[in-house]
């Protein structure tokens, strides 16, 4: 049964910086995407960065440049150091882990857009949250 472990976050002034961890334990080797997740109360569910077993990355247009999703294939573990962070950084922080991919939704661009607003069912397995808050 596959777990995820996440570890990290806390709360931080604005420009401030943390990071969080996200340790794998019994997934396929052969598991398709690794993401970050965020939700505030009383906003949609919004998928921060994504990582695909080849690499390719998508980055919520809000922390592109400030955060960067990592993976450590041998420690099985992924990565987000958060830099520059704002108020509305404020959430809490899933890691999650698709083993199957979206390409049952076709056109790439689809695909993309779906990880930046993913639905439950997008990931197979959920780490268990951390709050992140920053105060102004």
């Amino acid at each position: 049964q596959g777990q995820l472990v996440e570890s990290g976050g806390g709360s931080v002034q604005s420009g401030g910086s943390l990071r969080r961890s996200c340790q794998a334990a019994g997934l396929p080797y052969s598991t398709y995407c690794m993401g970050w997740v965020r939700q505030a109360p009383g906003k949609e569910r919004e998928g921060v960065a994504s990582i695909d077993k080849d690499g390719s990355t998508v980055y919520a247009d809000s922390v592109k440049g400030r955060f960067t999703i990592s993976q450590d294939n041998v420690k099985n573990t992924l990565y987000l150091p958060m830099n520059s962070l704002k108020p509305e950084d404020t959430a809490m922080y899933y890691c999650a882990a698709d083993l199957e991919g979206l390409s049952r939704l076709g056109d790439i661009g689809v695909q993309r857009q779906r990880r930046l607003q993913p639905i439950q069912s997008d990931f197979g397995y959920w780490g268990q949250g951390t709050q992140v808050t920053v105060s102004s």
